[in-house]
């Protein structure tokens, strides 16, 4: 996977609601389990290491779309919910926020004792990292949150967050082990952050000359970091406007969801009763585990899988939530016992999406009512914010009827 760029993340206060992290650890469970089974720990890593997917990861599990908490609540219920079973997977996820990031070179040399890997080197690399993105690179991001994410082989991704208190933005970084030729020239996966003007770049080729001079001065080498690439802003508005999303994309997975193909796809799913809203979930979910890098350039879209914690787009809607988690796990409970049709039905749904897509037109206009709607009937599904439960429209004989989508 090359550099995937940077991304401008609003800071946001609270915490995540009991009930909402409760299912991200589950989602984000299943999620990984089935990337690992399919592709192995290595993608995983590659995933966690690319900002869009990371960011597209986070939107699916009901976070805030656009905030800088998805890093921290993200990391957090993988944490929780792989490192249990990390023997059976192969993946580890050390560190975190604040004390618990001062823990990540114990768990490293414990977990490298286990594998006969080079612990050293890879607290090293956990240091290092660390020390260049929060002091080479003079950007006025102070790191409060470094977790750093192994496999059984040594193999090693990590994702850290700075941030500035002047404009309350933040800024998330991501490094790769594959990706790494040199810690001393250009070592990120990606950088995520709002370029806020010049800034002192000891890792630049161009800085060579700079490089030389601190060296004969200080007869140490300098901490290093590379150029910023393309970058991903993540806009303050908490609104999902239209023009956040690719809506011929997001209009694909809503057309195959409730424009008559969802009886078919009950059908290849071997789920009788599935609803609309479910398989608006599994579909966008489907692409978080199957999708290519490219489907991620609009993370927000996956905000619609299961409605986010602000109500942006719209609330979480737990009883839609709850029964995706439960499909997800039957279907990875039937393929471990050999069974693959309902794992190749759910891998078509992404591709379903791709096929509508070439034909589809989208109507901004529809897209708006269709959030409308989405809003007033969240109450039937459970609805929920970090604020509290959805109540029903005052009249709800009023709200909006059944509406042709796009």
């Amino acid at each position: 996977m090359k550099k995937s760029g940077s991304a401008d993340l609003p800071l946001h206060t609270g915490r995540v609601p009991p009930w909402l992290y409760e299912r991200m650890t589950k989602i984000g469970k299943a999620i990984a389990e089935a990337i690992i089974e399919e592709f192995g720990t290595s993608e995983f890593l590659s995933r966690i290491s690319d900002p869009h997917w990371f960011q597209s990861l986070g939107a699916v599990m009901g976070m805030d779309w656009h905030s800088s908490g998805i890093t921290t609540s993200v990391l957090g219920a993988l944490k929780k919910a792989i490192n249990p079973l990390s023997h059976e997977y192969g993946i580890y996820v050390c560190g975190g926020r604040g004390k618990h990031s001062r823990q990540t070179p114990k768990e490293l040399i414990e977990i490298a004792n286990t594998y006969n890997l080079n612990g050293n080197k890879l607290v090293k690399s956990s240091k290092l990292s660390a020390k260049i993105d929060n002091t080479a690179l003079q950007d006025n991001y102070q790191l409060y949150l470094h977790n750093f994410i192994l496999n059984n082989k040594g193999e090693w991704a990590v994702v850290q967050q700075g941030m500035n208190a002047e404009n309350r933005m933040a800024r998330r970084y991501h490094w790769h082990s594959p990706m790494i030729k040199s810690f001393v020239e250009e070592p990120h996966k990606a950088v995520c952050g709002k370029n806020h003007g010049l800034i002192l770049n000891l890792a630049a080729k161009e800085a060579g000359i700079a490089r030389d001079g601190i060296m004969e001065i200080t007869k140490e080498k300098p901490w290093k970091m590379m150029e910023e690439v393309k970058k991903l802003t993540m806009p303050t508005h908490h609104k999902v406007l239209y023009t956040d999303i690719d809506l011929k994309r997001l209009g694909s997975v809503l057309t195959l969801a409730y424009e008559g193909a969802c009886k078919d796809f009950e059908n290849l799913l071997l789920v009788h009763g599935l609803g609309p809203k479910t398989l608006r979930s599994l579909t966008l979910i489907s692409e978080i585990i199957y999708g290519t890098p490219s489907r991620f350039t609009d993370p927000a879209r996956f905000s619609f899988a299961n409605g986010g914690k602000d109500g942006a787009p719209f609330p979480v809607q737990t009883s839609v939530y709850d029964d995706t988690i439960q499909q997800l796990e039957k279907l990875l409970t039937r393929a471990k016992l050999g069974y693959t049709d309902k794992k190749t039905a759910f891998k078509n749904l992404s591709k379903a999406t791709i096929s509508i897509e070439k034909k589809f037109q989208p109507n901004p206009i529809q897209y708006e009512q269709f959030l409308e709607n989405e809003k007033k009937e969240s109450w039937k599904h459970g609805g929920r914010t970090a604020f509290g439960k959805s109540l029903p429209p005052k009249n709800e004989n009023s709200g909006p009827k059944q509406l042709k989508l796009f």
